[in-house]
């Protein structure tokens, strides 16, 4: 006898943890910490614990995990730009927009490439120095 593969769920149907962890490839263990860590992330809690989240709570917790896990903000980092944004992370996320008070809010690859930066300029000292010399 064949399994019945589950029935696709409507866009506006709650979602179970195993449900959303599955969908963003990621233990249910950690959408348990990332509860502790973002309080935006309030799922319902029905008898026995079980979980369910809304539409938003999983557009959130997609946007989490995209900047922790493609973008490399860390925990802080995403609890900053959460709190600057006022929780809608999707027009930062989406469209890559920087958002007013998000700006100090930096990443590794931001903090990589301003060190990068700083370090070609000063070779590029060196080298117009040098010229000098032998000009």
């Amino acid at each position: 006898m064949k399994a019945k593969a589950p029935a696709q769920k409507s866009a506006g149907a709650f979602r179970t943890i195993s449900e959303v962890a599955g969908e963003l490839n990621v233990e249910q263990h950690v959408l348990r910490f990332w509860e502790t860590k973002f309080t935006q992330i309030k799922p319902l809690k029905r008898g026995g614990g079980r979980r369910y989240y809304r539409p938003e709570d999983v557009d959130l917790l997609k946007n989490i995990h995209h900047l922790l896990y493609s973008e490399g903000y860390t925990i802080k980092g995403v609890q900053k730009l959460l709190s600057a944004t006022r929780g809608n992370l999707s027009a930062r996320v989406q469209d890559g927009l920087e958002l007013s008070g998000a700006e100090e809010v930096e990443t590794p690859i931001a903090r990589a490439v301003e060190k990068n930066r700083d370090e070609l300029k000063s070779m590029l000292d060196d080298l117009r120095a040098m010229r000098k010399l032998i000009d």
